[in-house]
């Protein structure tokens, strides 16, 4: 009988210990457990440390608290400028009510994650690409806010929010990089035009005063040519002084002249004789009358031959009258025939 109680105790010890190794439970620091009895939740969240459940009636789910990583994959989208691109981002959040994590949704972990994806193809459609480029801080906090909006119900905070990279296509890249390059081409020309400016000022400053002393200029010239023979090169080049070059261009503007008055050759008008025409005597010596129609063809020679006034010539500075220049005779008719002189006709015997 004795040895039938010891059984019997035996037996209540391997029980209990059973009943207390599946009773006890342990939860860490950085967990918290929910207890469900029957399936129902009980108010009292259990604490790190150990506690106790009754086997086969409650049931304990643990519950990290820690702050947790979570990559969000590559989304393709389309900017609002149209611009295709793939993001991707990585997000951070931590549980802060465990039995609404375990009650509220399924699987809180996998709900976060798709609620990132889609809010973050909602930001790049919303956006442009600069400033998906540069104002990633705004996007991050309109990415972190829609995600927060419905994991608050799930007992999850979103700590955090980045996008992580942007990839864009080739031609896109190669378009932004001529447009970079073209912006920093033009950034040098504005500093080097201003640099010019700035060394033309100096340039006339350094000019006007050389010009005071123009042993200056042949010290600036000895002074160049020393600088150029310290290269060590086969060949000087020396310039040339510009003052030099003016100087013998100056020489080689032609003399103006003068011009010279060329005074007025006085000629004498030339007075054209009538010409006379004698008339053959007979051999008796008495001379003898031409001919009606001979006498009026020598009256229009002598007409011809006297010279018509001319115009009054102009009163000179001195005083005298300017001489003026005879006309030119008048040629006779082609047609006119020179008239011969008559024979006389002999007298009449008796």
């Amino acid at each position: 009988m004795v040895q039938e109680l010891v059984i019997a105790i035996v037996a209540a010890v391997s029980a209990g210990a059973l009943y207390t190794a599946a009773a006890a439970k342990v939860v860490k620091q950085y967990e918290r457990g929910v207890v469900l009895r029957l399936g129902r939740l009980r108010n009292d969240v259990r604490g790190p440390g150990f506690t106790m459940v009754l086997p086969g009636i409650e049931r304990l789910r643990k519950v990290n608290m820690q702050i947790v990583t979570m990559p969000v994959p590559a989304q393709d989208g389309i900017t609002r400028d149209n611009v295709t691109v793939r993001v991707d981002a990585v997000i951070y959040f931590k549980v802060v009510d465990a039995a609404s994590a375990v009650i509220q949704v399924e699987d809180y972990r996998f709900a976060v994650s798709q609620m990132a994806q889609t809010s973050l193809r909602s930001i790049i459609g919303k956006s442009d690409l600069d400033d998906l480029l540069s104002n990633r801080e705004k996007l991050n906090q309109g990415l972190e806010l829609m995600i927060d909006s419905p994991a608050v119900g799930w007992g999850v905070q979103i700590d955090r929010v980045e996008i992580k990279d942007v990839s864009l296509p080739e031609t896109m890249k190669r378009s932004m990089a001529r447009q970079a390059e073209a912006d920093r081409e033009r950034r040098a020309r504005v500093i080097n035009a201003d640099a010019e400016l700035q060394a033309s000022k100096k340039l006339a400053e350094a000019a006007k005063e050389m010009s005071s002393q123009p042993a200056a200029l042949q010290l600036r010239l000895l002074q160049t040519v020393v600088a150029v023979a310290a290269e060590k090169n086969s060949t000087l080049v020396l310039p040339f002084p510009v003052e030099l070059l003016r100087f013998l261009e100056r020489a080689q503007q032609p003399v103006q002249q003068q011009p010279v008055q060329q005074q007025p050759v006085q000629q004498q008008p030339v007075q054209q004789q009538p010409v006379q025409q004698q008339v053959a005597l007979p051999q008796t010596g008495q001379p003898q009358r031409p001919a009606p129609g001979q006498r009026a063809a020598q009256g229009q020679r002598a007409a011809q031959a006297q010279p018509r006034p001319g115009p009054r010539p102009p009163q000179t500075s001195s005083g005298a009258s300017a001489p003026t220049p005879s006309p030119p005779p008048v040629p006779a008719p082609p047609n006119a025939v020179p008239a011969r002189p008559s024979r006389p006709k002999p007298l009449a015997r008796h």
